[in-house]
C-alpha cells in the first residue's frame, strides 16, 4: 500500500491519532445531591464536558435494592424528591460505564 517508509510511518501515526481521538472526546458522568431541607433532596446530573443530562435515569434505591423513588432528570437535569425513610443511595445511570452512586451519608 505505502511503498515509501516515511509514508508508512505517517499513516501509522495518523491511524494511532484516530484511535485516541475517541478517548479525548469522552465525557464522564457527574451527579451531585444536596438537601434542600429536612424533607427534600435535589440531585443534578450531567457530564464533565459541561453537557446536561435531561431524561437520564436517576433512581433512589434502598439498601435492600428496592427502588424507593424511580425517576428521570428533568429538562434542567435535576430531580427533587422527598427524603425516604431508612437507608438509601442515589443511582445516576446514563448507560454502561456512565454510572454514579451517591450514598445518603454523602448528601449534605
Amino acid at each position: 500500500m505505502f511503498k515509501h517508509p516515511a509514508r508508512r510511518v505517517m499513516a501509522a501515526g495518523f491511524l494511532a491519532l484516530l484511535g485516541f481521538s475517541g478517548q479525548a472526546l469522552a465525557h464522564n458522568p457527574m451527579c451531585e445531591c444536596k438537601s434542600l431541607d429536612d424533607d427534600q433532596i435535589r440531585c443534578t446530573g450531567g457530564f464533565s464536558d459541561g453537557s446536561g443530562a435531561p431524561g437520564v435515569t436517576l433512581d433512589v434505591i434502598g439498601y435492600d435494592e428496592t427502588i424507593l423513588v424511580p425517576g428521570k432528570l428533568g429538562s434542567d437535569s435535576t430531580l427533587t424528591f422527598k427524603r425516604p425513610e431508612g437507608e438509601f443511595y442515589v443511582l445516576f445511570d446514563a448507560g454502561p460505564g456512565h454510572i454514579v452512586e451517591i450514598d445518603q451519608a454523602d448528601i449534605e
